[in-house]
């Protein structure tokens, strides 16, 4: 069974930095695409960023500059270094993965159970 167990959120300061992390766990022959959503209450989840097995990265543009999104491929993590934090990135922010488990099946996406971060002062 696979599972994402992310870590490192809190409450941070205007102009702050934190840093959030996810690892992947379990039966897992490869990962793809590896991304990091958030959710506002009573809001869509939105895309903050992704990378792809090779490396490829892309950023909502209310995050560029400002977030960094980077992956081991050896020990199935992915990490979200979050600098110059403002009020309106608070939100619950999940991993997410396109995990292969093995040859003969197809991808399928996998999810974490969310971290809260809280920008304010």
């Amino acid at each position: 069974q696979v599972q994402l167990v992310e870590s490192g959120g809190g409450l941070v300061q205007p102009g702050g930095s934190l840093r959030l992390s996810c690892a992947a766990s379990g039966s897992i022959y490869s990962i793809n695409d590896m991304t990091w959503y958030r959710q506002v209450p009573g809001e869509r989840r939105e895309l903050v960023a992704t990378i792809t097995s090779s490396g490829v990265t892309n950023y909502a543009d209310s995050v560029k500059g400002r977030f960094t999104i980077s992956r081991d491929n050896a020990k199935n993590t992915v990490d979200l270094q979050m600098n110059s934090l403002k009020p309106e990135d608070t939100a619950v922010y999940y991993c997410n993965a396109d995990i292969v488990l093995n040859i003969f099946s197809d991808s399928r996406d996998y999810w974490g159970q969310g971290t809260q971060v809280t920008v304010s002062s």
